[in-house]
């Protein structure tokens, strides 16, 4: 099973996280599963940036961004050659590293 590294963020998650995963999990709904809650406004339905990470590592085993995951990802706050939209992205075989930005494009993050 692959492995999921989260670097450590400031609010999210201040000491990181590591776990392991199903291949094909979603990334998004896999770190809340694991206690990383990254913002996700628009309920993983890819209408919003809130749930953008940069893939640090493994980039290659997941799959590719579609149309419309990269329209989004022309509005998040940060973005670089290496951002996702967690909610669109798939796990492949390999263990990747997460992380997560330090700000997003609300205003106010939602508790959870």
């Amino acid at each position: 099973m692959p492995k999921v590294t989260v670097l450590p963020h400031e609010s999210i998650c201040p000491n990181g996280a590591e776990f392991e995963v199903e291949e094909g999990a979603n990334l998004a709904r896999s770190l809340v599963k694991n206690g990383v809650n990254i913002e996700h406004a628009c309920e993983y339905s890819c209408a919003c940036t809130t749930c953008h990470c940069y893939i640090t590592k493994g980039m290659s085993s997941l799959n590719e961004p579609d149309e419309e995951e990269e329209d989004l990802l022309d509005q998040a706050w940060g973005l670089k050659s290496n951002s996702r939209l967690s909610c669109q992205t798939v796990i492949g075989k390999e263990d990747i590293e997460v992380e997560i930005p330090k700000y997003t494009i609300n205003h106010a993050r939602e508790a959870f």
